[in-house]
């Protein structure tokens, strides 16, 4: 199961009354697979009410660079819910990313992608593999606020928040709780990003206490993504940031056996989004051939989002019971393994023919198990003291020698400001840096009040004003510098806001 359970009164109804559901048939292999789901829904009894929308490739190419059109967003919008099929983004420059358009426009701060081996009838070196992966969905470097400041350097802002931070750890620690799980392990890179990974370690210890029941642990990405790759097993639920997220999921989906039998959810507080992981598959697209697999599992999350975890239940122990008795798309069909090959529409009669099956060797769905419902609390900002102590300074310098430009900037007076250091590509190469690091155009020059000290474990800094700012900008402007960018230095109730240079 993906997301919340629905409280009882909620559940109720939509037993009774449809759930209106946006669907989007996709580009592809998108219709066939989404045809052979609904056709699956439908047999087990699942109380939905299909609208067909519009989005994708065609739209794409009507001269509409987002992929989506009004109507399409007016029926998202009286739903709330979108079962979504693989769509094709035309090649060429323009096209937005509709995938990301739909997750930042929609508030879906949170994917999810449960990834449980399948083993003997998909192939995988962990058998016992079982784990959810949690990702942030809406910021970090997919912001994508990119910039080329100079000759040589480009740049992409990584932005992470504290709302966005609180939002997905919580997100974890209570889909842990609803259903059964032992551990959330977060995964960070703040031994090097120390600000902003930082900002996502800091507010995963801070919720973990509030679930002494569940176990948390935290890991740096690299190897924490290298053990997920040895040893799956020792995972159950991972909370991490958007482009880790990215990265590990597609890792855990293919250890698992399959990228093509994964679903993903896409939840917000008020819309949610399910859909295949694997692309729209244009070569074999008209074939009858595609594996509905990912899509299957998609709409089975949608149910159990949607309160109706029974029938939920029902068709993933009809799907296990399918790939059990080795009916298999081409995709996953072993010879002298498989029982039979069969192509998409044959896959869902098998399915279909299952239901009310479980079972005999794969763990058996538990969807209808899930208890309580994940409530995310509006984020309070808690208000701190800022002051200005600095301001980095980005200067585009074709010069080679960093005494030269350290040298120029340090004799600056009347500002209010004095010159602290200088970084290349951010390591420290003025004052007494090492003649071997190489340096490119790109200069970040940082200034601190005149009355600031580094002396000690912790330097600290003099307020300034914005006026010294500036000063120190005009002057830069008289001497003929082309300063790129500014970043203000801030401390927050007296604790630093930036990063320290390396070697500083």
């Amino acid at each position: 199961m993906n997301s919340s359970t629905l409280n009882q009164e909620t559940k109720t109804k939509n037993l009774t009354t449809p759930t209106k559901v946006a669907i989007a048939r996709g580009d592809g292999i998108g219709p066939e697979i989404m045809e052979a789901t609904l056709k699956i829904l439908k047999a087990a009894g699942a109380n939905i009410e299909p609208h067909d929308i519009e989005l994708g490739e065609q739209v794409y190419l009507s001269g509409n660079t987002s992929g989506i059109n009004s109507d399409a967003w007016d029926k998202i919008n009286e739903t709330k819910l979108i079962l979504k099929a693989p769509i094709t983004t035309p090649q060429g420059s323009g096209f937005k990313s509709l995938n990301v358009t739909l997750r930042k426009s929609l508030g879906l701060f949170a994917n999810v992608r449960p990834v449980q081996a399948l083993s003997p009838y998909v192939p995988t070196h962990f058998p016992k593999m079982d784990v959810v992966i949690i990702r942030e969905n809406e910021e970090d470097l997919y912001a994508g606020i990119e910039h080329r400041q100079t000759n040589d350097v480009y740049q992409c802002l990584k932005l992470i928040t504290r709302p966005g931070c609180e939002r997905i750890v919580r997100y974890a620690f209570e889909y842990a709780k609803a259903y059964g799980r032992k551990k959330v392990t977060c995964m960070v890179k703040d031994n090097i990003m120390k600000v902003t990974d930082g900002l996502f370690h800091k507010v995963f210890d801070e919720i973990a206490v509030e679930y002494p029941e569940i176990k948390n642990e935290t890991q740096i990405i690299d190897i924490g993504s290298a053990r997920l790759a040895a040893k799956p097993e020792n995972y159950d639920v991972i909370v991490t940031a958007n482009l880790y997220g990215d990265i590990i999921s597609d890792i855990a989906a293919e250890i698992g056996g399959s990228v093509g039998m994964c679903g993903s959810a896409n939840i917000g507080k008020n819309v949610a989004m399910f859909e295949a992981i694997h692309g729209s598959a244009p070569d074999i697209s008209g074939q009858g051939i595609a594996n509905p697999s990912g899509l299957i599992n998609a709409s089975i999350s949608m149910l159990a989002h949607i309160g109706q975890t029974s029938i939920a239940s029902q068709i993933k122990n009809a799907w296990l019971t399918t790939l059990e008795e080795g009916h298999h798309p081409a995709d996953i069909y072993q010879e002298g393994k498989s029982t039979a090959k069969v192509n998409t529409q044959e896959f869902a009669d098998r399915v279909i023919s299952n239901l009310g099956k479980t079972p005999s060797q794969l763990s058996k769905s538990t969807l209808e198990k899930g208890s309580g419902e994940i409530v995310i609390p509006d984020y309070v900002r808690q208000p701190q003291k800022k002051g200005l102590v600095g301001v980095d300074v980005f200067v585009d310098w074709q010069g080679s020698n960093p005494d030269e430009i350290g040298d120029s900037l340090s004799s600056i007076e009347s500002t209010g400001l004095k010159l602290k250091m200088i970084t290349n590509r951010g390591v420290k190469v003025y004052p007494t840096g090492i003649k071997e690091t190489y340096c490119t155009d790109h200069w970040r020059c940082r200034f601190v009040g005149k009355n600031s000290s580094s002396i000690g474990q912790k330097p600290k800094y003099d307020k300034v004003e914005y006026e010294n700012v500036i000063a120190l900008l005009s002057k830069l402007d008289h001497l003929k510098f082309d300063v790129i960018k500014t970043e203000n230095l801030y401390e927050f109730d007296g604790s630093r806001g930036f990063s320290l240079g390396q070697g500083e």
